[in-house]
């Protein structure tokens, strides 16, 4: 039998009011930020330098709790605009420093009151490089994430919690950060001086399938000149195609896609014998795959960082973008009539594909690039393309 975990009583120092603990038994103490309380999910890491308020609102982040490499969390503040949805999906956040205090015209708040009132639990003072080493080595764990304003924690029953959560893998997340109702969407993206802007054209007519989708994501295809119609995750082909798009796009989410791809892949095949043209991003692209008879698996540790660097396979071309993903599209099982368009150069997995057939087409990376480097952008700009062409 294996040696019993050695899990200690108190934190090492006095004053310490925050713990990550790991299904390992391991534990890192801290400072806590944010709510109090505990949150169990798995544990990454996201290497971005930017962005912190669009990652942690960012759906795909659901069960997850995110530690950041970069040091200086906070500096920018928070505000009520640049969220990817209404509520923070993930469950909370580690960090080296302690929360930078805000120095930024567009500030409305200080950081750690954003994180409380969106229920966020933040521990500090974590060394973050062990950390991220411990998951490069040994894979995302699961863990629980806890704050006590009063120091006292309960090690072993937090032990527990977060080894008897299942994980990830077999997890369908997307019914729990879908809209639950169809609505239209008109923002644009941000601009300094103007803010968002609204798009008022008609036509062509997006139906996006919402499994998490991003809000920039919404307003990148607005941006386009495109009249966007959101429907929930769980939408039947009938219920998409009854808005009479002129083509449809497959949003990104968390989870396992095998997991949501039970219900969501019978009607992206139906959706693909419309002939329509589509394009899906970050699950949607894993989904489209499922789909078209390929299998998608869980990774060692995932991708998740604005300086990924992504190769067009057509164009020889190295794009930097933007990842959240802890699932990938085996790239030796696309059927025939797929092409992979898109490789990883940090890892040669695969980050795109086309029908060579027919208009679909879908990426791993995130081109809205909120936060991350814009380099992929243009996809929106050919899907759009794709969609005047074929009306």
């Amino acid at each position: 039998m294996p040696d019993a975990v050695q899990l200690p009583d108190a934190p090492p120092q006095s004053g310490m009011t925050a713990a990550l603990v790991l299904a390992d038994g391991s534990v890192f103490w801290g400072y806590g930020a944010g709510a109090a309380g505990a949150a169990v999910g798995e544990v990454c890491f996201n290497t971005s330098m930017t962005g912190y308020q669009e990652i942690l609102t960012d759906p795909s982040y659901a069960a997850q709790i995110i530690t950041f490499t970069f040091p200086h969390i906070g500096n920018v503040g928070a505000n009520f605009e640049d969220v990817e949805a209404q509520n923070a999906a993930a469950r909370g956040l580690v960090l080296r420093d302690p929360i930078t205090e805000p120095s930024n015209f567009r500030a409305v708040s200080h950081l750690h009151d954003w994180l409380a009132s969106h229920n966020l639990i933040a521990v500090t003072g974590v060394d973050t490089r062990r950390l991220t080493r411990r998951i490069r080595l040994g894979g995302a764990p699961n863990g629980v994430v806890c704050h006590a304003p009063d120091g006292q924690f309960d090690i072993p029953a937090l032990y527990e919690q977060a080894k008897a959560w299942p994980g990830l893998e077999g997890m369908d997340l997307a019914k729990d950060v879908s809209c639950t109702q169809t609505y239209s969407w008109d923002q644009t993206r941000w601009s300094l001086g103007e803010g968002y802007g609204r798009q008022d054209a008609t036509s062509p007519h997006i139906v996006a399938i919402d499994y998490g989708l991003k809000h920039n994501i919404a307003r990148s295809l607005a941006t386009e000149g495109a009249r966007v119609t959101v429907v929930p995750a769980t939408a039947t082909a009938e219920d998409v195609m009854a808005h009479k798009p002129d083509g449809i796009f497959l949003s990104n989410g968390p989870g396992d896609p095998a997991a949501t791809g039970v219900y969501a892949v019978p009607v992206i095949q139906e959706l693909l014998g419309t002939g329509l043209p589509l394009f899906g991003i970050c699950l949607g692209h894993q989904m489209l795959a499922l789909a078209l008879g390929a299998k998608t698996s869980k990774m060692h540790q995932g991708h998740r960082g604005a300086n990924h660097p992504v190769k067009d396979l057509r164009t020889g071309k190295v794009e930097i973008t933007s990842m959240n993903h802890g699932f990938t599209v085996d790239l030796d099982s696309l059927p025939g009539g797929v092409e992979a368009t898109h490789i990883s150069l940090f890892d040669g997995t695969l980050c795109g594909l086309e029908l060579k057939d027919r208009p679909v087409f879908s990426v791993q990376h995130h081109p809205e690039a909120s936060p991350g480097p814009q380099d992929s952008h243009y996809l929106f700009t050919r899907f759009l393309e794709m969609v005047k062409s074929n009306a």
